[in-house]
């Protein structure tokens, strides 16, 4: 029973550490009720007045969410510059409150805030804080002489907000990266079993079993992104930090190795590396091989083991037989290991023992060094490659981005559109309504969150707007529900505010829907409840959306063609990178920084997958452009993919005699390096004459048979990246609009 109650106990704590990777959105949720409790609690005691009882919760909402540095050190720094910086707003608030100075510094603010996000977290932190707290004091109706209490109900919420962040709910960097690890080892069982379940799909069912390994491929390399967002501050020097992040990154790739090589056993002929990458792309045909029983069901075992292993991976837990299953996983890795089968189905025994190399090298950075008392030869070969590696890991410098300056300042230009939007916000939001306008500018100063073009300020309005049409009817229910209850509806207050931070990351519609409810519930608080003032809400958002979106597009625009072609440079450029460094490296060159290039090239495409979202909504009407695009990032991922396993392989070379360095690949991948550059050049410039090479096959130029390629080659692998990243590049021409040119004569 006991053994039954840990397992189900374990099972419980991967799938919350797989659908929260490192507990962030449960942490800022139960910081931020946890600070708002606190804060009614002690007001509650002193027996004060309901307004102050609403300022204080949403004082404490803001001391906790505006803060974003990593260090606790910072965070505390922060919220302690954070609250001089909110009284003296909500004192300019009660003061100027109902004149035009007030609507003048309201703007003022406005911009200084968004201005101040070029300091860094610190600077958002403050602008958020004085900007929110500025609104509070309107929301509640601040007078100067109500402003001591008011003072008093603030200064309490950010005592209480800093005593739940460092005293009740701490999250230190490194217990931050310690969750996130374990939740890459749960995003990878599941992703195992994903694979597990498109190994048993019939034909019917492909379909759904691809997108379930698509989804998993994709939320693993999130992990993998957070990880390597929180490397320096969670570890404690530089080695531990390329330490772990090359044992995340071999893990990653061989994940997506193993899925693209059962999908290949799966299919007629070899499947493309973009049908894991592309969203709703068809399965290749499939039927039944002719695959002996005991090979499929030896596949299938070793699947199910190499999830266990898995979910062992850091976890403290070792034995002999967890031994005997890792030894015999890591045997296929040797030839004369392979069960009978087809070449396809060898392939993907081959994928489970390097899956499994790849866990060893996660057991140990995570739990230190192993027991090798029951290694066989096959493991014991793998632990000196690991150890290798470990000890070929340095640390390299980094090059300062270039500082862009005035308007070309994405701050700068923002912080104009802002103001200008809520100078609108306040003139139209008036004339609706003379006491509740700042609903207006509230909405317009949130679309311009974490935007940066007119397509994603648009997008984000209208989810916006949703949210709140949907909040409403809620609001309208639930206000009917509590009636005068004042701690129920404080209650629900609660319960509304986690679900709002748990879900923001997921959803801003979701988010958008419980702040609106909350309102609702606040209104009745307050006694100004009415379906009047909820129709104004939804109004008012609309307007202040709309102000947003004509801000953003006749004041210093930037067209959503603007910023995708930047971003998509950007990609091209880093791309060229990784491919050019892993090349040079893979043929005799220097050794590069190729695992910080890898990660670089992968935040500019999470950037640009981000900046289509306008082009790929579901409600765009353009159905060419939204299929293009996602066509597009589907290619630049498939690329990054085989470069990202171009640079892991690279930076195996000083380590494994096994791999040799090949002069001659640097010539035979030139063209595709060419190409890159030809493609950005006429992303860049739409005039530009240049035209994408093709020719024959890389292999080819070295004089190699790439027909039927082996996996356990170091050498022939290389030769099937490469391939598939010139082809996926020459692909790439035909959407963007880039001349083809023949093979040359």
């Amino acid at each position: 029973m006991r053994a039954a109650g840990r397992s189900v106990r374990t099972r419980l704590r991967d799938r919350i550490a797989a659908s929260d990777p490192g507990l962030l959105r449960l942490t800022a949720g139960l910081r931020t009720v946890g600070a708002i409790t606190l804060t009614l609690a002690v007001l509650a005691l002193l027996r004060v007045d309901v307004h102050l009882l609403v300022a204080g919760a949403m004082a404490a909402m803001v001391a906790t969410f505006a803060i974003r540095e990593k260090q606790l050190g910072a965070q505390a720094v922060t919220l302690a510059l954070g609250l001089p910086v909110a009284l003296v707003s909500v004192s300019l608030g009660a003061v100027l409150s109902g004149r035009l100075a007030g609507d003048v510094f309201f703007i003022v603010l406005i911009f200084c805030a968004v201005y101040g996000r070029r300091f860094g977290d610190r600077g958002t932190a403050l602008g958020m804080i004085g900007f929110q707290v500025y609104f509070l004091s309107l929301f509640v109706g601040a007078t100067v002489s109500s402003l001591p209490a008011l003072c008093g109900a603030i200064a309490l919420a950010f005592c209480s907000s800093a005593l739940v962040r460092f005293a009740m709910v701490p999250a230190t960097p490194a217990r931050v990266l310690l969750r996130l690890r374990l939740a890459f080892r749960a995003r990878l069982a599941q992703l195992v079993s994903a694979q597990l379940d498109l190994l048993d799909a019939g034909p019917d069912e492909m379909d759904k079993a691809l997108d379930t390994v698509r989804e998993g491929t994709a939320r693993l390399h999130e992990t993998a992104m957070m990880i390597q967002g929180r490397l320096e501050e969670g570890t404690p020097d530089e080695s531990a930090a390329r330490l772990v992040q090359r044992r995340i990154a071999d893990a990653e790739i061989a994940a997506e190795r193993l899925g693209l090589l059962l999908l290949t056993a799966r299919s007629a002929e070899r499947a493309d590396t973009l049908t894991l990458h592309l969203p709703g792309a068809p399965a290749p045909s499939v039927g039944r091989r002719e695959v002996p029983d005991e090979a499929t069901a030896t596949l299938r075992r070793d699947l199910q083991t190499l999830r266990v292993l898995v979910l062992r991976a850091g976890s403290g837990d070792s034995g002999t037989g967890l031994a005997h299953v890792r030894n015999r996983l890591l045997g296929y890795r040797d030839e004369e290991n392979l069960p009978s089968a087809p070449a396809a189905v060898q392939d993907v025994f081959r994928g489970i023992g390097e899956s499994a190399r790849s866990v060893l090298g996660l057991r140990i950075a995570m739990d230190g060094p192993q027991d090798e008392s029951d290694d066989t030869p096959a493991t014991a070969r793998s632990r000196e490659e690991l150890d290798a590696e470990d000890a070929a890991i340095d640390g390299g410098e980094e090059q300062a981005p270039q500082e862009q300056t005035a308007l070309d300042r994405p701050t700068t230009r923002a912080a104009v559109q802002v103001a200008v939007g809520s100078t609108l916000a306040i003139v139209g939001g008036e004339l609706l309504s003379t006491e509740r306008w700042y609903w207006a500018v509230l909405t317009c100063w949130i679309v311009f969150l974490n935007t940066a073009s007119t397509g994603e300020i648009l997008v984000k309005g209208y989810r916006r707007l949703l949210g709140t049409v949907f909040g409403v009817v809620a609001g309208i229910v639930l206000a009917g529900l509590v009636g005068q209850h004042t701690w129920t509806a404080f209650g629900l207050v609660l319960v509304l505010i986690f679900a709002m931070f748990y879900t923001a990351p997921l959803s801003y519609t979701l988010m958008s829907f419980f702040v609106t409810a909350m309102l609702g519930l606040l209104y009745t608080l307050l006694h100004t409840y009415s379906l009047e003032v909820l129709v104004l809400r939804v109004e008012e958002t609309a307007l202040g959306a709309a102000c947003g979106v004509v801000a953003a597009a006749l004041v210093l625009p930037v067209q959503t063609d603007r910023r995708t072609n930047e971003l998509l440079g950007t990609v091209l450029e880093r791309l060229a990178d990784v491919t050019e460094a892993a090349v040079g490296q893979l043929s005799g060159g220097p050794a590069d920084e190729l695992l910080d290039k890898s990660r670089d090239l992968d935040q500019a495409l999470a950037d640009l997958r981000a900046a289509t979202q306008p082009l790929t909504h579901p409600v765009t009407p353009l159905r060419a452009r939204r299929h293009t695009a996602r066509y597009v990032v589907a290619l630049l991922e498939t690329c990054a993919y085989h470069a990202r396993t171009l640079a892991a392989t690279a930076e195996l070379l000083p380590t494994h005699p096994s791999i040799a360095a090949d002069p001659r690949l640097r010539g035979a991948a030139g063209r595709t390096v060419r190409n890159i550059g030809t493609i950005a050049a006429r992303v860049a410039d739409e005039h530009a004459a240049a035209r994408v090479e093709t020719g024959p096959s890389i292999a080819s130029l070295l004089g190699s048979d790439a027909g039927v390629p082996r996996y356990g080659r170091i050498t022939d692998r290389v030769l099937r990246h490469l391939e598939r990243l010139d082809e996926a590049v020459t692909g790439l021409a035909r959407p963007l609009g880039v001349p083809v040119a023949g093979p040359r004569g």
